[in-house]
């Protein structure tokens, strides 16, 4: 029994580390740029399959890092020719282009490298095992667990530090005044959401080393990845990462007991949330009204 637990634990975790990652890129870009990318969870899909174009190339650590940069390269050529032009209309401007941007970009996926599943392979170093009773404990998920950890501590390193974070975090709260000092929003926005396509497509990399390729293994991690940021706050990337990490160990303790249940307990969490704190844990007044 102590064993299904830490197995169901172990994968909660993993999992809840893809929500994180998915979860905070949507919420850069939605913070700052008040857009909902349904196409996000598309995006983590081309990364894996950037990956697996790359890896023969140039072998795996080097894919790791160029595939979500040429992915952010690509988010920001939709940013700058797409999605820029609904950021003065209605929301609803917004929602559908990146509704249709979803199909488009499955589709790509299906056309170039077909609708079977496909494995990414990983080095054989990080495929043992580290414990012959704890058979699940492989090198790869510590590995993931490890670089997710760096992701995201970079990511507040360059939010709190640096110069265009402190901008992207001022432009948050009053983009008006932010472009009223000067600062070009524009390219305050395109590089944020070329940031937040990166951690996506970062995402894809590692899920596709741990699950495999599909064309369709986004959809599975973009709505748990908007509730992980309802749960945490919208407005608040460290709520979206407690969101996270909750919604994915949840899931996976009550699958030990009710394996049907594991996905609905999200949206209970969810639920208990929003009526008990409407705001999220963490989020500021009025980001969810």
């Amino acid at each position: 029994m102590l064993t299904l637990v830490l197995f169901n634990l172990t994968n909660g975790l993993i999992l809840g580390l893809f929500y994180v990652l998915m979860a905070l890129g949507v919420s850069l870009i939605l913070n700052l740029s008040n857009v909902i990318n349904f196409a996000h969870g598309n995006f983590l899909a081309l990364g894996g399959y950037v990956a697996y174009a790359l890896s023969p190339y140039m072998g795996y650590w080097l894919a790791l890092l160029v595939a979500p940069l040429v992915v952010g390269l690509v988010g920001l050529i939709v940013e700058r020719t797409m999605i820029r032009r609904v950021y003065a209309r209605p929301h609803v401007y917004s929602l559908l282009l990146t509704f249709g941007l979803s199909f488009i970009l499955q589709d790509f996926c299906r056309m170039v490298w077909g609708v079977n599943g496909l494995p990414l392979s990983i080095p054989n170093v990080l495929n043992q095992p580290v414990s012959n009773t704890l058979f699940f404990l492989t090198g790869y998920r510590f590995f993931l667990v490890g670089v997710v950890v760096v992701a995201v501590a970079a990511l507040f390193a360059f939010l709190g530090f640096t110069r265009v974070g402190t901008r992207i975090r001022a432009g948050t709260l009053d983009l008006d005044t932010v472009s009223a000092l000067g600062i070009n929003i524009g390219l305050l926005r395109s590089f944020n959401f070329a940031l937040g396509i990166f951690l996506a497509a970062l995402a894809g990399v590692l899920a596709g080393g741990q699950i495999g390729l599909n064309p369709n293994m986004g959809d599975d991690l973009v709505l748990p990845s908007f509730i992980a940021i309802i749960i945490g706050g919208a407005g608040s990337l460290v709520g979206t990462l407690v969101g996270g990490i909750v919604i994915g160990i949840a899931s996976a303790v009550t699958a030990i007991w009710w394996s049907a249940g594991s996905e609905v307990v999200i949206y209970i969490l969810m639920v208990v949330v929003l009526v008990l704190r409407p705001r999220g844990l963490m989020g500021e007044e009025g980001m969810m009204t």
